[in-house]
């Protein structure tokens, strides 16, 4: 299957995947509603698909997101919240807010949220940049009835590649030999975190 892309165009998820006829392990490249980095589509096929869609968050300024669809789909990118020069603090929680009302409404309905839990920081400035986005994860998962949990990043790491403490580049490669293409480590550590999730209740939700 070619690559196709689509340039600063708003795409829903579900447009991306409405087609029931793509065959099994096929894979594209597009781009996601409002943000300009590339996701990786792959369909899988076999099991019964499940009644709902899981998604994984790798939590940051620069967010990497993974998100099986209802019908077996793995979507996966990357999202940037930062505030513009002339703008507040508040607007990147804002943006993140309308992000995940957006990603409900087009790959939902969400049946689980699963986030990567970091416990240690690279300093005071990544730790309350990790704490707010969290907090607004967690009061809209409770807004939404959205179960969520947190995954230790040495879950994740070992899962995906054997080593609790593997580097990003080990996390990227392990990623790229299940038939991803992640476009940094954000996208990476999002992908290997469904992957945990998935395995962990054996594909359910």
């Amino acid at each position: 299957m070619k690559a196709n892309k689509i340039n600063e165009v708003d795409v829903p998820v579900t447009q991306m995947t409405q087609s029931s006829q793509i065959p099994v392990r096929a894979c594209a490249r597009t781009r996601v509603t409002g943000f300009t980095e590339p996701c990786v589509i792959c369909v899988t096929g076999g099991a019964a698909a499940p009644a709902s869609s899981l998604l994984a968050l790798d939590l940051g300024s620069r967010l990497g997101w993974a998100v099986r669809l209802a019908d077996g789909t793995i979507t996966s990118g990357t999202a940037t919240f930062r505030p513009g020069r002339f703008e507040g603090g508040g607007m990147g929680w804002l943006r993140f807010r309308h992000w995940l009302d957006e990603m409900a409404g087009t790959a939902g309905p969400l049946g689980r949220v699963v986030f990567e839990e970091v416990r240690r920081h690279a300093g005071t400035t990544a730790a309350h940049v990790y704490g707010g986005f969290l907090a607004h994860l967690s009061a809209w998962c409770e807004g939404a009835g959205v179960p969520y949990q947190g995954v230790p990043v040495a879950t994740i790491k070992r899962h995906a590649t054997g080593k609790g403490n593997a580097s990003k580049e080990a996390v990227i490669a392990a990623m790229q030999a299940r038939g991803f293409a992640p476009a940094d480590d954000n996208e990476a550590d999002a992908l290997a975190l469904l992957l945990w999730a998935l395995d962990a209740r054996g594909g359910a939700l």
